[in-house]
């Protein structure tokens, strides 16, 4: 750096990323859609996470994906942020859709009563 202003440029830049990465928060969401996903409920569930950013104008990646190997906490999603981080939300609802948008999505707030939790055995 030469200049206060060069260093004012670089603040600026960084500044501005940080606003991007906050507005998009590089989040994917992905719905579990074998067949015992779409028996419990996953379609629904699919269409309430679309709806919702949608309605909110917030554009995330929705995809499916295959059995994921417990089928009695379907219908199930993982959010997975721009780290890589995944949380893994079960037996969901439109309702709790709803919550996880606003809270996980827009807050960066995991709404841990929906997720598996240590005190839950898996199988």
């Amino acid at each position: 750096m030469k200049s206060i202003a060069e260093l004012d440029a670089i603040r600026k830049k960084a500044l501005n990323n940080m606003k991007v990465k906050k507005e998009n928060q590089g989040y994917k969401i992905v719905i579990g859609m074998a067949t015992c996903g779409i028996a419990a409920g996953a379609k629904p569930i699919m269409s309430a996470f679309i709806e919702q950013l949608e309605k909110r104008n917030i554009s995330v990646p929705v995809s499916k994906t295959g059995c994921v190997g417990v089928c009695r906490l379907e219908p199930m999603a993982d959010i997975i942020d721009d780290m890589g981080n995944k949380t893994t939300y079960i037996m969901l609802t439109p309702d709790k859709v709803e919550k996880i948008v606003q809270n996980h999505i827009i807050n960066g707030q995991v709404v841990s009563e929906f997720t598996i939790n240590s005190t839950q055995a898996i199988f």
